[in-house]
């Protein structure tokens, strides 16, 4: 069974109106959100083996401080520019030629590709907030065959939920 975590960059930083958007940086509440939910992501016991993140400074910042509560080398962080903005056919295709001894994987990206990727894959999402996760699993050992066709929900959870 594969199982992929879809995790939105932390809020991001407007107040350098002119700085590139692939290099902007995460917000004091992004910074303050994003360790918080990654604790949560631990306290469900899952163990990903993978981080795979959009080339964004935001994204990537998200990656590297969710990999600091897990203990997951930073410099194994995968970075791809092709993630950046991605649509859901180019993030599909990106998971369906990784290698197969992965099993738990996190995605570090954005909207809208996100949201609509949740849609193609079956769930069901009006806006996937900042820092928020969605997961599915997938009844396949290989990612080369991830679809709607085998994938469940998983979960979803987002800063504002009330625990």
């Amino acid at each position: 069974m594969k199982k992929i975590i879809l995790v939105r960059h932390g809020k991001s930083a407007w107040d350098k109106p002119f700085l590139a958007d692939h290099k902007r940086p995460l917000a004091e509440r992004g910074l303050r959100d994003v360790p918080v939910m990654a604790s949560r992501l631990k306290a469900r016991g899952i163990n990903p083996d993978l981080f795979l993140s959009s080339s964004a400074e935001r994204a990537i910042k998200t990656a590297e401080l969710t990999a600091a509560t897990f203990g997951y080398p930073k410099n194994e962080i995968i970075s791809d520019d092709h993630l950046y903005h991605a649509s859901p056919e180019k993030i599909l295709k990106i998971i369906h030629h990784l290698k197969d001894r992965y099993e738990t994987i996190l995605v570090f990206g954005h909207n809208p590709g996100f949201n609509e990727l949740i849609e193609l894959l079956g769930g069901s999402i009006d806006n996937l907030p900042t820092s928020a996760h969605y997961g599915f699993k997938f009844d396949t050992d290989h990612w080369s065959e991830i679809s709607n066709e085998n994938s469940k929900f998983w979960f979803y959870d987002f800063p504002k939920r009330k625990l």
